[in-house]
């Protein structure tokens, strides 16, 4: 930019606008000295925002690729006496979770601060620039403070850390590390870095890693850990929709899956879609897959934390435990005749049928009826009747009545037919039950009628969910009549093969066949036919009598329905898991996910998710050129991604600072707020869907300590020894000036320990809390609202400083 800026913005003399003096690397391109300066600010804070999101997608294929490489894993032969070979191969990974959790996850989280900081003294000359520091600081604050609040305040049920050795080794070095950065550039040799001071600062980051692995093993002391942790990663890593595997080691999901296969609400592919999401949910996951699934919500690409889509949400409940809603009313209202055949006499005039409504009760639903003839004639025995009925929210029965005539003849018992439809256009959602039909037979007596089985014995399939067996009233249906029946065990018991006991059937006047409804217990074992009887043990009203079939066999038949269905839905649900796979197999699905809205699924995709993707859509098409990250174990991509990250933040490291000059900004104030914020809003989405979907807040806050120790140890640590050595070289000094990054640092050290003080106080103090996360409402957004504070205090004071307004230490 040429000098001649002066004349339309006066920058502070130490600030010139220039890439000569300012020290960018790239920016910028061209003379843009005499535009606006309010249309050079807008465009610049765009353009800082937009490679922002840049950053995001690329860092969503670079967490993928370290996904893969630490997920790799080899074969273990442990012994087993209950394996016929005696032993059993289990799968376990090659990286220990901590371990990865620290170098490559937190090396993805952390990438654009660290190469903001390299390529910053790179571009200087080797001379140390305050963007970097400042970014790294500035980031740390934000994560510890704003991040950890907002986790804190996310989440009702309190939840706790589960590795807290490890948590207090990160938390630890997350405040040392700082200590140790104040002491080097304020203490040890002031205002100089000098060769053994840099290589110790980056060595502090492999004592890190050593010390967490040794908390995580529990220093080695007890070798119990061992099967503990095999059996662990077994379950952790066994193929989730493998029958055997499920019923020995996840019980409680083979129940999961016969609750939802069962209800007859849902569709097999909606089954499908719900035992993925569970099978999902069900996996051990790391802060890496919420990361990725933050930035994707960010670029409105394909959604890798399961949710519960909309229209099933009223059959489950959402959230990590997701199950069946027993008591829920299924989507879609059911509407049928409470018996499928009635009996009138021809005096009475008017025939009577009652319509029961089940299942969703909250719409107003519509339903259309007609009559048809049978051997009894529209006007010379009935009239004739078609129409609709309405059903009221929450209403459950209604009356229909067709008019019968009486001619005054003698006639044989002739019947006629009612019919139910749904397709009526303001109800289309409305389902008719199986008793869809029913008979209407006009008689000329007035007796109450014999009562019996329709048949000896009757066969079902243990498949079939409930025995329907029909009892029958003959010769007369005047008059309420009311029996009482139980059940007996045969080879089939009670409450193990069906639920039975004991009960009373009702018949209503005119009512001539009704059911006994019994629920087979479907056990998904194959086994021999099974029976049980019913038999009517009173009858309580007078006039009517039993018929000859007082007792009837219910047999229940073993088939390979569940099987076949099993087999179907586990395909299904094959289908469904791997849409919530990471990474992508092929380069064509990169670019297919590239060019679509919410990676396709258009049909869940929100306004917000449009907008995000074609914002993003430049970044997203040039990231799907990267090989895919099932390539050469994840390491070609990774690599070639992680320079492309290094570009681009050269380039955000060029707009943040001319954006800071042009609004009188100083460098180490852009970095702690602007940069900073860019850089870790990514990772506060990723926390807060750490916090609400798993059982434990390691995830949520133990990548928020471990990453701020190693953003120093190597954002600070390679580029310093990089610089010293080159200084060494020419016979000079690497100079790195205190000043206002050395309050800064002091201050985040501060506001950082009292930070892991409270969050350590939650878990031991019931009225703290209970947990580092969550608890009551009061004492949970208390929490949140001091640690924001706390961080308005570190800008107050490092802004402060910076611009002179208070003295540096």
């Amino acid at each position: 930019m040429a000098s001649n800026v002066t004349y339309i913005y006066q920058c502070p003399d130490m600030y010139k606008c220039s890439k000569v003096n300012q020290g960018t690397l790239f920016l910028p391109l061209f003379n843009e000295s005499d535009w606006p300066l309010a249309l050079r600010v807008v465009l610049y804070l765009l353009t800082m925002l937009w490679f922002f999101m840049g950053v995001a997608i690329g860092a969503d294929l670079f967490m993928c690729a370290i996904e893969v490489i630490t997920s790799k894993t080899k074969t273990l032969r442990v012994a087993n006496e209950e394996e016929a070979k005696g032993y059993e191969e289990v799968e376990i990974r090659v990286w220990n979770d901590t371990v990865a959790n620290l170098t490559l996850m937190a090396l993805g989280s952390s990438a654009p601060e660290i190469l903001l900081s390299v390529i910053e003294i790179v571009s200087k000359g080797f001379k140390a620039g305050e963007l970097g520091p400042g970014t790294i600081v500035g980031s740390a604050a934000f994560n510890l403070l704003c991040i950890t609040a907002c986790c804190v305040m996310a989440v009702d049920k309190p939840k706790r850390i589960n590795s807290f050795n490890v948590f207090l080794i990160t938390a630890f070095f997350s405040v040392f590390a700082y200590i140790w950065l104040f002491m080097v550039i304020s203490i040890i040799s002031k205002n100089r870095v000098d060769i053994w001071e840099a290589v110790i600062t980056l060595l502090w980051f492999p004592i890190l890693v050593i010390l967490a692995y040794i908390a995580d093993k529990n220093l080695c002391g007890n070798f119990a850990f061992l099967k503990k942790n095999k059996e662990r990663i077994e379950l952790n890593n066994m193929d989730l929709l493998d029958e055997k595997v499920l019923k020995k080691h996840r019980p409680d999901l083979i129940e999961y899956m016969k609750e939802i296969t069962s209800n007859p609400a849902l569709t097999e592919d909606e089954a499908a879609k719900l035992i993925a999401i569970k099978m999902e949910q069900s996996k051990k996951k790391n802060y890496g897959y919420y990361r990725v699934g933050a930035l994707r919500s960010i670029g409105g690409g394909r959604k890798v934390v399961p949710t519960i889509p909309d229209k099933l949400k009223p059959l489950v409940s959402d959230g990590p435990g997701a199950k069946l809603l027993v008591d829920a009313d299924p989507l879609t209202p059911r509407v049928e005749f409470v018996a499928t055949a009635v009996s009138v006499l021809e005096s009475a005039k008017v025939a009577q049928l009652t319509l029961v409504r089940s299942r969703n009760l909250s719409e107003k639903i519509t339903i259309r009826y007609e009559t048809i003839d049978g051997t009894a004639e529209a006007g010379s025995d009935y009239i004739a009747k078609k129409g609709t009925l309405t059903f009221e929210p929450q209403e459950t029965t209604k009356q229909l009545e067709v008019v019968i005539i009486d001619d005054y003849e003698w006639e044989p018992d002739e019947t006629f037919f009612i019919k139910l439809h749904s397709d009526v256009e303001e109800s289309k959602n409305v389902e008719i039950g199986p008793h869809s039909i029913a008979e209407v037979t006009i008689i000329n007596d007035d007796e109450p009628g014999t009562i019996g089985f329709t048949k000896p014995s009757h066969i079902v399939k243990e498949s079939c969910g409930k025995a329907e067996v029909e009892v029958e009233r003959v010769n007369g249906a005047d008059g309420k009549v009311e029996l009482v029946w139980k059940t007996k065990d045969q080879s089939a018991l009670h409450g193990k093969d069906y639920i039975g006991g004991e009960g009373t059937l009702i018949f209503e006047h005119g009512e001539t066949v009704k059911t006994i409804d019994i629920e087979i217990i479907d056990d998904h074992q194959f086994e021999k036919d099974e029976t049980f009887m019913i038999e009517f043990t009173d009858l309580k009203t007078q006039g009517a009598k039993f018929g000859r079939l007082k007792k009837t066999v219910v047999t229940v038949v073993s088939d390979d329905e569940y099987r076949r269905m099993f087999d179907r839905v586990v395909h299904m649900a094959h289908l469904n898991m791997d849409k919530f796979e990471l990474g992508s197999a092929t380069w064509g699905q990169q670019f297919t996910e590239a060019m679509s809205v919410n990676g396709g699924d258009v049909e869940n995709a929100t306004a917000l998710d449009y907008g995000m993707h074609f914002a993003t859509f430049f970044w997203k098409v040039l990231f799907a050129f990267v090989p895919p990250c099932s390539w050469y174990g994840g390491w070609l991509s990774f690599v070639i991604i992680l320079a492309m990250i290094g570009i681009m933040t050269a380039l955000i490291g060029d707009i943040a600072t001319i954006f800071g000059c042009l609004i009188s900004l100083k460098p180490e104030v852009t970095a702690i707020t602007f940069v900073a914020l860019g850089t870790s809003l990514p990772d506060l989405f990723a926390s807060k869907n750490a916090a609400c979907n798993e059982e434990y807040a390691d995830a949520a806050i133990g990548n928020v300590t471990g990453s701020n120790g190693v953003n120093v140890f190597l954002g600070l640590g390679i580029p310093w020894v990089i610089a010293t050595i080159y200084h060494k070289i020419k016979g000079s000094t690497f100079d790195v000036s205190a000043g206002s990054l050395a309050t800064s640092v002091v201050t985040y050290a501060v506001c950082a320990t009292i930070c892991i003080f409270l969050l350590i106080a939650r878990r031991f103090i019931p009225a703290f809390g209970g947990g580092e996360l969550g608890g009551p409402k009061a004492i949970r957004f208390a929490t949140g609202g001091f640690m924001i504070f706390l961080w308005f205090v570190y800008l107050l004071v490092s802004s402060l400083v910076a611009y002179g307004h208070l003295s540096p230490i």
